[in-house]
């Protein structure tokens, strides 16, 4: 297997890794959205929270292609109805239709990570690189440390 197959598939895997992290997540609501920049690129991340009992979640997305949400004052305290981490690979291999004109494609561009969060207000981000941040639940944390305080999924290529 090439070097170039090999890191699809890692980029792929990644990805499903993510999505079922934050599977659970349809019953929390978006705390806050905020940007930003790193390095040479900028990011957003997004803050979901559910209540005292599940932990905190955080979504970093880096290298942005693609940003859209309705009023960006309405995304602040909507719930979510679904949430989705898609994989978009490499050039010659398709998209997901609902993913095709989102950004132009092009060559060099590498495979990317696209996350969409359903409910009252949208969010909708193509980036290079996406990592999940989960912190303990309020009750967790109360508790005697016993091994990690937080767990991180990184995406990129």
């Amino acid at each position: 297997m090439s070097d170039a197959v090999e890191a699809e598939d890692a980029v792929r895997n990644r990805c499903l890794r993510a999505a079922r992290i934050l599977a659970p997540c349809v019953s929390y609501f978006v705390e806050r959205v905020s940007f930003g920049a790193v390095d040479d690129g900028d990011c957003v991340n997004v803050f979901l929270r559910e209540g005292p009992h599940k932990p905190d979640i955080v979504i970093s997305l880096t290298y942005l292609h693609h940003f859209e949400t309705g009023d960006p004052t309405a995304v602040q305290g909507s719930f979510i109805d679904d949430i989705m981490v898609d994989h978009l690979p490499r050039l010659p291999h398709p998209w997901p239709d609902d993913a095709i004109g989102l950004i132009d494609r092009f060559g060099d561009l590498p495979a990317l990570v696209r996350l969409r969060i359903a409910g009252p207000a949208e969010v909708d981000v193509v980036a290079s690189a996406l990592t999940v941040y989960t912190a303990l639940s309020d009750d967790e944390a109360s508790m005697p440390l016993q091994g990690s305080a937080a767990h991180r999924t990184t995406v990129s290529d």
